[in-house]
């Protein structure tokens, strides 16, 4: 984007000025307030809305309300906004992740387990702001769906508008495809199981997010496939149906089946047990066992159907090797 100040002598300038911002190709197509609110980092939306409401912010020197569409070409008048300061301690430090497929419109990694995807909450950055601090020459880096952040596997990150609306809407309409390995403490019989159970999502007084089966709640659903069986353990591959925040998390423990190593939704003292495990009997286990690792969806420009796949972490391997024999 071309930027420009309001043309004041610079002896004379304020300290905050508006700016005329004009809207790229790339830019194009989204509206006005999810402009802002991604542009404004560290303003408030109700002040984003604010600003909209009463004519301060203009497209082409008029009036706009907050659906309008953004065009490639269009100015836009930002008025002055005192941005929230960013300590140098808090800049992402750049970084790459290993990549599993990449062009001109997508990038899909293989993100590691114990990174966010972005920063928030209490985590000052994530994979998105490391990958942009690692290409500064990229003009448009999205992230079109999250993993939590102790979950590894496959992400993938628009380097075009019309590429993260365009999969966007391939969610929505449930075009995609997305599969998870998990395993998880009890005893599971069945090959292939569906959970339906409604979610609701609420704050903790002390800011964490949870998530909890409520009658009211959010349509979910999941099918799970039995892979491998043990006496006690099982590992299964799950089908997102639905995608809820921890989903697969709360089916599970809701059902009797904890996923190993979950520490919000989990069996605690089994954790602490498989965190120190060692010797030949059960290798340690010190992360959630849960990996994004196929999904499949349509290219978003030449309309190919793609199926992405990231192998198990080595962690999760050794400890499935540890657990011996499976039963089936």
């Amino acid at each position: 984007m071309a930027v420009q100040n309001d043309g004041v002598p610079p002896s004379s300038q304020p300290a905050l000025q508006a700016q005329f911002v004009t809207i790229t190709e790339e830019e194009a197509g989204q509206r006005i307030d999810n402009y802002l609110l991604r542009i404004c980092k560290g303003v408030p939306k109700s002040h984003i809305y604010r600003i909209l409401r009463s004519g301060e912010v203009r497209v082409n020197k008029g009036r706009i309300d907050q659906v309008y569409r953004l065009g490639a070409g269009d100015v836009v008048r930002i008025p002055p906004i005192r941005l929230a300061e960013k300590s140098s301690s808090q800049a992402a430090p750049g970084a790459e992740f290993a990549i599993v497929f990449e062009d001109t419109h997508l990038l899909v990694i293989d993100k590691p387990a114990g990174i966010a995807v972005h920063g928030g909450s209490g985590v000052s950055y994530g994979v998105i702001e490391q990958l942009r601090a690692a290409r500064p020459e990229a003009k448009f880096l999205e992230l079109v769906h999250r993993l939590d952040r102790e979950t590894s596997g496959l992400l993938l990150i628009a380097k075009k508008r019309t590429a993260l609306t365009n999969l966007h809407e391939q969610m929505r309409e449930g075009l995609t495809d997305k599969r998870y390995l998990t395993a998880v403490h009890g005893d599971w019989t069945n090959k292939r199981q569906h959970i339906k159970l409604p979610l609701h999502k609420f704050t903790t007084p002390d800011g964490e997010r949870r998530v909890v089966v409520q009658a009211g709640g959010q349509e979910a659903h999941t099918v799970f496939n039995l892979l491998r069986k043990w006496k006690d353990f099982a590992l299964l591959e799950a089908e997102l149906k639905t995608g809820r925040t921890h989903q697969i998390r709360v089916h599970l423990a809701s059902s009797g089946f904890p996923i190993l190593g979950d520490e919000k939704y989990g069996d605690f003292a089994l954790n602490k047990q498989l965190q120190k495990a060692a010797g030949e009997e059960r290798g340690a286990l010190r992360r959630m066992f849960l990996h994004a690792w196929q999904i499949t969806f349509t290219h978003p420009d030449n309309g190919q159907q793609m199926t992405l796949r990231a192998p198990l972490p080595a962690e999760c391997d050794r400890f499935l090797v540890s657990l011996g024999q499976a039963l089936a």
